[in-house]
C-alpha cells in the first residue's frame, strides 16, 4: 500500500467519525457559511505572478518543514507580501494541519483561502464553507469521474470553487468538465513523491483555456515560474519553499517583488 492509498483510508475513518460527531447542520449553521467568498482564480487572472501561498508544517516526502510559526502571522504576512491567495493544509495524521488552521487564516486576512485536504466525501466540502475557505482542492487520482462531478457542482452551489488536481493525462481527460474553475498539474507523484516540472510542461497544451492554469509542487525558483508562464500557466502553488524559512511572509514578498520586477 503506498502512501496515498494510506492516506485515503485513514481520511475515510477519520470522516466518518466525524459525521457521527459534527451533524451538517451544525456545519450549515455556522457564522462564516453564509458570507460571500473571494474568487482565487479571478485573483490569478489579474496577478503578474500568480502566487498561491501554502501554510504547511510538515509531510510525509520531508517530514518535519516548520512546526514553530504562528497561521495568524503566516497569513497576514502573507497578505501583505500580495500573494493571490493562500493554500491551507487541514489534514492532520500527515501534514499536521487542522480546520483551526483554517479558520484562524481566515480571522487573519482576506484573501483567498483553498483548503487543501484529501476531499473523498461530500461532507468535507461542507466543512470548508464553513471554516472560511474560499476554495476546495479535489484530487483527481482518488477520485471517480461521477465523484468529481457531484463534489465540483457541490462545491459551486456554496459558492466555492474549485482547483482539480491532476498528475497524468488519463486523470485530466477524465476530468474535463464545466463545474471546475482551475486546472492544477501536481508536478509531485503523490505515489513515490518524485518531483518534475516537465509534468506541467506535458499536460499544458492538453488542458482547455476555459480553466485557469496553476502548477503546484517542486516550484522554488522565478527561472521556474517564468518558465511555467511561458506553458500558459497562471498560478502556482508554493510552499516548502516559504515555509522553510523563520518569516513565510518576508520570503514571499521578496520572491514577489523580484518575479514582478
Amino acid at each position: 500500500m503506498n502512501i496515498l492509498d494510506r492516506i485515503v483510508r485513514d481520511k475515510k475513518r477519520e470522516v466518518a467519525l466525524k459525521k457521527e460527531l459534527i451533524p451538517l447542520k451544525q456545519l450549515e449553521s455556522s457564522v462564516l457559511f453564509s458570507r460571500s467568498t473571494f474568487s482565487l482564480s479571478n485573483s490569478l487572472k489579474s496577478s503578474t505572478s500568480g502566487i498561491i501561498a501554502e501554510h504547511k508544517r510538515r509531510s510525509p516526502s520531508k517530514s518535519v518543514i516548520n512546526q514553530n510559526l504562528n497561521v495568524w502571522e503566516v497569513a497576514t504576512g502573507y497578505e501583505k507580501a500580495g500573494v493571490c491567495g493562500m493554500s491551507v493544509l487541514t489534514d492532520g495524521k500527515y501534514f499536521g494541519g487542522s480546520l483551526d488552521d483554517l479558520l484562524l487564516a481566515r480571522s487573519s486576512s482576506n484573501i483567498p483561502l483553498l483548503r487543501k485536504e484529501f476531499i473523498i466525501d461530500p461532507y468535507q466540502i461542507v466543512e470548508a464553507k464553513a471554516h472560511g475557505a474560499d476554495a476546495v482542492l479535489l484530487i483527481a487520482a482518488i477520485l471517480e469521474r461521477q465523484e468529481i462531478k457531484q463534489f465540483s457542482e457541490l462545491a459551486q452551489s456554496l459558492e466555492l470553487e474549485v482547483l482539480l488536481e491532476v498528475h497524468n493525462q488519463m486523470e485530466l481527460e477524465k476530468s474535463n468538465m464545466p463545474s471546475l474553475d482551475m486546472l492544477g498539474v501536481n508536478n509531485r507523484d503523490l505515489k513515490t513523491f518524485k518531483v518534475s516540472l516537465d509534468t506541467s510542461k506535458t499536460l499544458s497544451s492538453k488542458i482547455p483555456d476555459d480553466f485557469v492554469k496553476v502548477s503546484e509542487s517542486g516550484i522554488s525558483s522565478i527561472e521556474a515560474i517564468k518558465d511555467l508562464q511561458a506553458y500558459g500557466y497562471q498560478g502556482f502553488l508554493i510552499g516548502e519553499n516559504f515555509m522553510k524559512t523563520d518569516n513565510p511572509g518576508k520570503a514571499a514578498s521578496s520572491f514577489i517583488k523580484t518575479l514582478e520586477g
